[in-house]
């Protein structure tokens, strides 16, 4: 028997002899994470034997032998996580059981996905998470069983409710009567429920630290009763209620500070609240303003940092715009009929509910204090308002004006304490997040048929890496051809909060979007109010009358189609001859003109090194500006000369800008540089060296230190830390390359590669780069391409563009090799290749490629680094060394220990500390981590009391690693198993220190811990 979601901590003895059950029963639990989740798994000892088993963080698996015939199988109970990333894990975890053993194995419990929509009464289309779990399924071999009984098994809204606190919000939801349309009726119960909510986390939750305390103070107090006498039967469940209150008390304040910083250092490093605490202290004293400088006036006063900051935001937000160009005849990409109609269809419940359940949940909430955590969780009884809200905004293209206030966050970008050197986030309100976000998944969809391809950001299948491709690409042109040119790289200032919203609206009507969606995004843009947070206090509350929120996810895909007018603007000045840009040629004689590249308001422009292409571009950035609103901050943007261009300081002024040089950088990236040249990985070091020196401080311990470092060394098994190599994982990005060549058709990096190197293979392959290597990347791209192109094989289609014999399209390997002599076959094989041409016949949809090591033929990073990553045949005990609820930065000593890396005497002297190597316990014989931790007399005794309380006899190995690899605990019970794995890593943690005499009490105290349990 197997129940999920037993909302049990700690499970007992007590509570499962509560079912009911007889005396031959037998369990292993997983315990819930606060008040979700949870597994018990139960099994008659007269039937079942078990042989040994593994807790995960969502899965329990149990290895069994069946009494009556000896057949050995695994059963895995599951309980699965509601957000993507967290499935994701569950699905590695599951692959990792799978690889455990050999068995038969059966699985069962609440994944919380579905795998068919049938499963689902309401469930009207496939969604990529029910994709996904196909695809483990036949990843793992696993075989889904038809159900049998009730067609559907659960009913209702989200599973991770909280115990009585959802409750009380569903009934005072629900009894609020309020009359009007439904965002108004949405914005009144959000105002009384926070009203309620306050009251209710005074008087009935109270203070974490508060309460914490209170249920430490009856802990001590008992504990000092029972030292002077025996607790009667009353005051021991006394006593073991103050321990679970106190203990429910420290998980509370461990989640409240998880939130003020970051669930990963809560999940892979210190498990330490206080560090939660210091590290959201340090947060707020970083993001303190004390003072700014606004109009060149520094501004001390509280009062005049609030007044100046609101003041200065509020003129930013303001249209001063007297006259504007008007952008008539121009013309711009466009979207179909069809597609216009499709962004205006009603809104349904899925869209809805998957767009929310995307979000993540624990964001910092708007000016209405409601995190998206809220709604994920209030679904089942708001969804209903929710919904009317969608129904109401298609309708009259508008919803109340509360519901998009919003607070505005000021980051400090750059040291200096300038008013433009913080760059303002935006807060929303939770419900108009879920609407931009709803709406934004629907402009994703058509984006890219209205921007062009030398825009790169927020377009599907464009990344931030081919803009630095191809920028380094035409560089390299430029200087092996001994050209002179120049590069002009253009900061905008302050381009989310400047951008006019009438031009925005009339780049919409030319692109074709209908009137409803145009009016969609201007009921969007325009019915925020700000209110500005200096110092963690609203100041001020206004509206504005132009520019985006950064943090509003409509903003990136509006403002990319703005800036679509500029490149139209200079693609107009080159097709006219008034710019130049660079001409790409390889061996043959077609060529690729590039003029310019943006990623968002990084732009870079190419032209020839002449005043009166500068002057060109100076006069397309005016009429930009009067058309726009958008602002080059030419003090900040500089031209860098390629060659010798003896006149850059004069084309310089003549744009207004500064000179800069190469090497330089775009996007955070190298460019300019070559390629082997160790300066290109200057930035890769500075950023490395920051990040290192932050270490140094006290509360980063070497648990927490794993989590900064989350790219390199090898797997836990292999005797790593779980984290990746660089040199695999850079293997692994380079060859997507070779497959994004492969599969992709118009994208502009690789017609610059197809044009500069050319193709070959049908142009499934560039031709390999000959000659110098420059400042292009590609070369050095292509020495990864062997392995990739090796792990690829062919979709028949129309068959035009692969080869019969050569390519491998019907099996793993080409019929070359499959059959050597094709036209001399026996009668049989010729049997053999008709079989093996069978299923693949050619169609009226074009070739293509498939990766042959992943999920439905897709290349994935990871998939390609599990395969580079050649398994360690060494056998180390990673199972012994990273036990759950063991401190991080003791399971991290111990794997010191077993690598002897412990800065011991011995490995002291070795780096030439002079210092007499003399056992610190003992004071007999010469100190090294094999004898204060195992061979000690010191550390002898205590292994010796540890195996009397225990009842068993164990002689200790030689090292470390032969103690963790030879530990086993089959034999001490159920209850003590999970005991008797920590026992080696807590001593090594006692042990390995030097203050032995201060540890004293905590010693005795675990010895106390084994004997009572």
């Amino acid at each position: 028997m197997c129940i999920q979601e037993t909302k049990i901590q700690e499970m007992s003895e007590g509570i499962v002899r509560s079912l009911g059950t007889g005396r031959f029963l037998d369990w292993r639990a997983l315990n819930a994470e606060g008040a979700t989740g949870g597994i018990l798994i139960c099994w008659d000892k007269r039937v079942l034997d078990i042989l040994d088993w593994e807790e995960g963080h969502f899965t329990l698996s149990c290895r069994f032998k069946t009494i009556e015939d000896g057949v050995t199988w695994v059963f895995t109970g599951v309980y699965g996580p509601f957000t993507k990333m967290e499935r994701e894990g569950m699905w590695e975890e599951l692959g990792a059981v799978r690889g455990l053993w050999d068995d038969p194995w059966c699985l069962g419990g609440d994944f919380n996905i579905i795998l068919f929509q049938q499963e689902r009464s309401s469930q009207r289309r496939i969604t990529s998470a029910m994709r996904r779990f196909a695809e483990t399924v036949d990843e793992l071999e696993l075989v889904d069983m038809p159900l049998q009984g009730g067609e559907f098994t659960w009913n209702g809204g989200l599973n991770n409710q909280v115990d009585g606190f959802q409750d009380v919000v569903r009934t005072w939801w629900q009894g609020i009567d309020v009359r009007g349309s439904a965002s108004y009726r949405l914005a009144i119960k959000m105002k009384e429920i926070k009203k309620r909510l306050k009251v209710w986390n005074k008087e009935v939750f109270g203070r974490l630290e508060t309460n914490k305390a209170s249920a430490l103070e009856q802990v001590a107090f008992w504990d000092r009763v029972a030292s002077e006498r025996t607790l009667t039967v009353e005051e021991a469940e006394l006593k073991k209620g103050a321990k679970d209150s106190f203990k429910k008390w420290v998980l509370l304040e461990e989640a409240h500070w998880r939130q003020h910083s970051r669930e990963i250092w809560l999940r892979e490093g210190d498990r330490n609240t206080g560090f939660f605490h210091r590290m959201a202290s340090a947060h707020r004293r970083n993001n303190a303003m004390g003072r700014i400088k606004v109009n060149g006036e520094w501004l001390v006063e509280k009062q005049e940092v609030k007044e100046g900051i609101v003041n200065s935001f509020q003129q930013l937000l303001t249209e001063d715009m007297v006259w504007q160009a008007d952008i008539g005849n121009i013309q711009v990409g466009c979207i179909s009929q069809q597609d216009a109609e499709s962004l205006e269809v009603p809104f349904a419940e899925t869209e809805i509910h998957s767009a929310l359940m995307e979000m993540n949940g624990d964001k910092a909430p708007g000016l209405d204090g409601f995190t998206i955590a809220f709604w994920q969780n209030a679904w089942d009884f708001a969804k209903e308002e929710i919904m009317e809200m969608f129904k109401e905004f298609h309708e009259h293209n508008t919803f109340v004006r509360s519901l998009n206030n919003t607070f505005l966050v000021l980051i400090k970008e750059k040291r200096g304490g300038g008013f433009g050197d913080f760059r303002p986030i935006s807060l929303l309100g939770g419900l108009y997040k879920l609407l931009a976000k709803v709406l934004a998944n629907r402009l994703k969809r058509v984006i890219g048929k209205v921007v062009s391809s030398a825009q790169n950001a927020f377009v599907m299948g464009r990344q931030i890496l081919d803009a630095s491709l191809i920028a380094n690409e035409v560089i390299d042109s430029w200087q092996k051809r001994k050209e002179k040119g120049l590069i002009c790289k253009l900061d905008i200032e302050k381009a989310y909060d400047s951008i006019n919203w009438n031009f925005l609206m009339k780049v919409l009507q030319k692109m074709g979007f209908g009137n409803k969606w145009v009016g969609w995004m201007w009921s969007c843009v325009s019915s925020a109010k700000f209110s500005i947070l200096v110092n963690g206090v609203p100041a001020g509350f206004f509206p504005s009358t132009r520019g985006l929120r950064q943090g509003d996810p409509l903003s990136p895909y509006l403002f990319v189609m703005g800036m679509e007018i500029l490149d139209v603007l200079i693609r107009r000045a080159v097709e006219g001859g008034y710019l130049s840009g660079c001409n790409i040629r390889g061996g043959s004689r077609t060529s690729l003109h590039i003029s310019h590249l943006f990623f968002a308001d990084d732009t870079i422009v190419f032209c020839e090194a002449s005043k009166d292409q500068v002057s060109h571009l100076s006069w397309i950035l005016f009429w930009f500006e009067a058309v726009s609103g958008l602002r080059m901050n030419l003090a900040k943007s500089e031209i860098i000369p390629v060659g010798k261009v003896e006149e850059i300081l004069e084309l310089a002024a003549e744009l207004g800008c500064r000179v800069g040089s190469l090497p330089s950088q775009y996007l955070g990236l190298p460019l300019g540089v070559p390629n082997r040249a160790s300066s290109m990985w200057d930035g890769v070091e500075e950023r490395v060296r920051r990040r290192l020196a932050l270490w140094k401080r006290q509360y980063i311990s070497k648990g927490g230190r794993i989590t900064l470092i989350k790219s390199v060394l090898a797997k836990k098994r292999n005797g790593g830390l779980g984290l990746r190599r660089i040199a695999t994982l850079n293997r692994a990005l380079l060859g997507k390359w070779t497959w994004r060549f492969a599969c992709e058709r118009d994208n502009l990096w690789k017609q610059v590669i197809s044009t500069k190197y050319g193709q070959e293979d049908y142009g499934w392959r560039a031709k390999k780069v000959s000659g110098a290597a420059g400042v292009g990347v590609w070369k050095e791209i292509m020495k990864e391409s062997e392995w990739c192109w090796e792990n690829l094989a062919f979709l028949v289609g129309k068959g035009s563009k692969i080869k019969f014999r050569k390519d491998s399209w019907c099996t793993d390997t080409p019929l070359s090799q499959c059959f050597n002599h094709l036209f001399v076959l026996a009668l049989d094989m010729v049997g053999d290749l008709l079989r093996t041409l069978r299923g693949h016949r050619p169609s009226l949809e074009d070739d293509s490629v498939k990766w042959r090591q992943g999920r439905n033929g897709l290349f994935r990073v990871k998939e390609a680094y599990r395969m580079l990553d050649k398994p360690n045949a060494t056998l180390f005990p990673a199972r012994g060394i990273w036990v759950d609820r063991v401190p991080t930065k003791v399971c991290f000593f111990a794997w010191e220990a077993t690598w002897g890396k412990v800065l011991t005497l011995d490995r002291l002297q070795i780096r030439g500390v002079q210092i007499p190597n003399c056992c610190f316990l003992c004071g007999c014989e010469e100190e090294n981590v094999n004898h204060i931790l195992l061979h000690c007399i010191v550390t002898r005794a205590l292994w010796d009391i540890i195996f009397g309380l225990l009842d068993i006899k164990w002689v200790l190995p030689e090292t470390v690693k032969e103690a963790l690899t030879s530990w086993r605990g089959s034999f001490v019970g159920k209850k003590r198993k999970q005991i008797w794995k920590s026992i080696p890593l807590c001593i090594f943690g006692r042990s390995g220190r030097r203050g032995i005499g201060e540890e004293a009490f905590s010693l005795i105290g675990f010895l106390e811990w084994i004997a009572s349990t």
